[in-house]
């Protein structure tokens, strides 16, 4: 006992004494070297987390465009968006990634840097990315490109013509555009700005989605032979403005997630106006989809209040980082507004977008892409180009697409097939079995 308490005390003393007399001083070397350890963790952390808010949004997609669908085609939307992450993510680690951050092959019109992702970790000071975190997030965004058209195209499309357009857009039609921005080609080199891709993502899967609704056509009942358009309205909106939520949650992965670093004030500092200008516009867009909705149809509109909750999000994705909070919310607004005029456009165009792909994610895409040299401070002439560029490529390559796979016969499942319901006719499943399902789709 004795001794145990001698050997505390002389242990007590040399730790007094170890802290009363410094030690050697570090070398600049070595400080550097932690603190960019530090940064280096502390940013792939950041980013795996936003990549997984990003990958959450799939559950959102799913549950929005299933609930704004009739019940008889729900397996049919769960099962593309499942498909568009799992296809495309394959596709996107095999060349979608290195169409996009690869080389200069064709001066600043195509990339590519070889096949897959490498594994190697970068030198880790600086906050610098691991190559797999930085596809995590890459890949959660060409899946969004992706889905964005699954609604578009709901209770139509034969299955296996969306896995052909999934794979498509995903690994070739997707990355080439994104290469023109943000791989560092001709729209880069233009001074074109799209921070997180009100653009680069969400106009290019609008305007794809766009294609494939005039491609395959209303669905039956949607326009009465003078061209007045019949409400279809969606089986379950509680699943739809779950979804909504989803979104917006997810989209604090989206936007913030973008600026791919979080360590040092700077970075902090800029992400907090980041997440604070997305639920600014957000808000904005759902309160004016909402009063310009009451205006034109007379009551107040839950799935106009909606969209226009994501198409304030799409506008204010490009130019998040470049505004003010005020800017944001005029954003937002306009954003909303523009949800309403796109739905009564589509309509007098007999257009049938059964979940306003097009006006959230096409129309505000681009509102996005303006609206970041209006208020942003970027060049506007840039922005207009890019504006038209990126849209009309994905309308255009698509267009292509669908209308081949329309030749070959395997675009729009058959009359009775649609009128059964897709989930019984391409996939022999039902979302609700045992129930009843009345319907007049």
């Amino acid at each position: 006992m004795k001794s145990s308490v001698t050997s505390l005390a002389l242990v007590s003393c040399g730790l007094m004494v170890a802290w009363i007399i410094p030690g050697p001083p570090l070398l600049a070397a070595e400080s550097v070297d932690a603190g960019g350890i530090n940064a280096y963790a502390i940013d792939n952390m950041f980013l795996f987390i936003a990549a997984v808010l990003v990958l959450f949004m799939q559950a959102g997609f799913a549950m929005v465009e299933s609930g704004l669908n009739s019940a008889k085609n729900t397996v049919n939307i769960l099962f593309k968006n499942m498909m568009d992450l799992s296809v495309g993510a394959l596709l996107f680690f095999l060349v979608g990634y290195s169409l996009m951050y690869g080389d200069p092959v064709i001066g600043g019109w195509f990339g590519f840097g070889g096949f897959g992702v490498s594994m190697e970790a970068p030198e880790a000071v600086g906050g610098n990315l691991h190559p797999a975190v930085d596809f995590l997030f890459q890949v959660a965004f060409a899946a969004t490109a992706a889905t964005i058209v699954s609604g578009a195209v709901a209770g139509r499309m034969k299955f296996e013509s969306y896995l052909i357009y999934s794979a498509v857009i995903t690994a070739i039609i997707y990355p080439i555009s994104g290469y023109w921005k943000w791989g560092g080609g001709w729209l880069d080199q233009l001074g074109f700005y799209d921070f997180a891709g009100s653009l680069v993502v969400h106009a290019l899967g609008g305007f794809a989605g766009l294609a494939a609704a005039i491609v395959l056509g209303p669905r039956i009942g949607r326009f009465n032979p003078d061209g007045s358009p019949n409400a279809l309205p969606g089986h379950n909106l509680a699943m739809s403005t779950l979804g909504v939520f989803i979104l917006f949650i997810g989209w604090f992965g989206f936007n913030p997630g973008s600026q791919l670093a979080i360590a040092g004030a700077d970075n902090t500092s800029i992400v907090m106006i980041i997440a604070t200008n997305t639920l600014l516009a957000a808000t904005a867009g759902a309160v004016l989809a909402m009063l310009a909705a009451w205006v034109v149809f007379k009551k107040p509109d839950l799935t106009m209040a909606m969209n226009g909750m994501l198409g304030g999000l799409v506008g204010i994705t490009a130019n998040c980082d470049s505004v003010t909070f005020n800017e944001a919310i005029i954003i937002g607004a306009v954003a909303g507004i523009l949800v309403v005029a796109g739905v009564k456009l589509l309509d007098m165009l007999k257009i049938d977008d059964p979940v306003g792909a097009w006006p959230v994610h096409g129309l505000n895409g681009v509102w996005g892409g303006i609206a970041t040299g209006i208020f942003g401070g970027h060049p506007i002439v840039a922005q207009i180009i890019g504006s038209i560029a990126i849209p009309l490529w994905g309308f255009a390559t698509m267009l292509v697409l669908f209308l081949i796979l329309k030749a070959v016969g395997i675009l729009r499942v058959s009359r009775d097939e649609e009128m059964k319901g897709l989930d019984i006719s391409e996939h022999e499943e039902e979302a609700y079995h045992g129930f009843q399902i009345f319907s007049n789709q």
